[in-house]
């Protein structure tokens, strides 16, 4: 059986795509997540490499070389969209929530 296409994404996937707009081994994606979100959003060496593997298996990243035993990976066109589709859902919502308080203001 085909796997699923992501519909949506984890606060941990998001950021992991969105760290690899630039180039990145491990580390580097764990301290620009630590950089991106003011340190409120971490992600783990076990949770990040599950997702490196699942993401590149996906081809929404892949690896682009191995240096000192660190690998790096880049986001592919088909996880920029990934990236991009989340993006747009996450300001619907928030769209979504903006109505709801604006009407309770109004009322």
């Amino acid at each position: 059986m085909a796997r699923k296409k992501l519909e949506t994404l984890t606060e941990q996937m998001f950021y992991v795509l969105l760290a690899l707009r630039e180039e990145r081994h491990g580390y580097g994606i764990m301290q620009a997540i630590a950089e991106l979100t003011g340190g409120r959003v971490s992600v783990g060496a076990g949770t990040l490499y599950a997702l490196l593997e699942r993401f590149e298996k996906d081809g929404l990243i892949r690896r682009t070389r191995t240096e000192d035993n660190r690998k790096y990976y880049i986001l592919m066109p088909e996880g920029e969209r990934t990236l991009q589709n989340e993006y747009e859902r996450i300001k619907n919502q928030a769209a979504d929530m903006e109505r709801v308080l604006q009407k309770e203001e109004e009322s």
